[in-house]
């Protein structure tokens, strides 16, 4: 007589899992991290000891060039170092999880793959967005108080001047994390995912200056490079009549290059093992 095993009821708990919870999971495993506030710490030592340094050097500078640039220069232009960190950090919280073997639980504990994505991107990108705002806002009162006493003292109630240029920097740090993101499921590789990153933002700009003394056959190589990530972020952040892309472009172009690589990663995501 065979034995008939026992049913067990099923019990329902009280929670769901839904993307808030999902985005609380991300948070939390990205601000325990030692490495995090390693990053932040670093990326905070640089914007705030760059603009300084730029402030001290412009309010002891004399002649006609002593008032060419202004402070809010001073404070975004550390940016084209502080970006890197944003997009390293981006990638290694995507490829840490592949190295650990915590993706595997992830995708366990929430099946739907576009919701991790999309949670581990807005959580990233709140973060970074968040944390380099207060860097470049402490940044800016530290300048505006060296050139205080030279009449180049920020505008603080003109919100284009001020207010505007540091949440564009903070934008475009934002941005340089999720492509860090992008490709660190892109690749699942730590030394890959830096390595794509560091080109992107730090390298190609570099190599497509060499063009500029090729003659107008090569002219587009210089073109096409105002539409890197910080190329057009420059321009995002202190546009001009002058600059190479209006504000609005450079904004869709941040924004193409956030939406093109979350959208391979999705696909990539869905379509291999963890």
């Amino acid at each position: 007589m065979s034995a008939v095993a026992p049913t067990v009821p099923a019990v329902s708990g009280p929670f769901r899992l839904s993307f808030p919870r999902s985005l609380r999971s991300e948070w939390i495993k990205l601000t325990t991290l030692r490495s995090t506030w390693w990053s932040i710490a670093i990326t905070a030592a640089l914007t705030i000891g760059i603009a300084v340094l730029i402030a001290f050097a412009m309010s002891s500078s004399a002649g006609p060039q002593a008032g060419a640039l202004n402070g809010i220069m001073a404070v975004v232009m550390p940016i084209q170092f502080t970006a890197l960190l944003a997009g390293i950090l981006g990638a290694i919280a995507v490829t840490g999880e592949y190295s650990t073997g915590m993706i595997r639980s992830t995708l366990t504990a929430d099946p739907r793959r576009g919701r991790v994505l999309v949670a581990k991107a807005v959580v990233l990108a709140l973060f970074l967005f968040l944390a380099s705002l207060a860097m470049f806002v402490i940044a800016a009162v530290i300048v505006s108080a060296i050139l205080g006493g030279h009449g180049q003292a920020l505008e603080w109630g003109a919100p284009d001047k001020v207010l505007l240029p540091l949440l564009s920097a903070a934008a475009t740090m934002a941005v340089c994390a999720l492509i860090g993101v992008s490709f660190g499921f892109l690749l699942r590789s730590g030394a890959g995912a830096i390595a794509a990153t560091v080109g992107l933002l730090f390298v190609l700009p570099i190599m497509s200056n060499f063009f500029a003394f090729a003659g107008e056959s090569w002219k587009w190589v210089l073109d096409a490079a105002n539409y890197l990530p910080l190329s057009a972020a420059q321009n995002a952040i202190l546009p001009s009549d002058t600059s190479s892309l209006s504000g609005g472009v450079a904004f869709l172009t941040l924004g193409a290059w956030v939406a093109a690589g979350l959208l391979g990663s999705w696909v990539v995501l869905r379509s291999r093992d963890a």
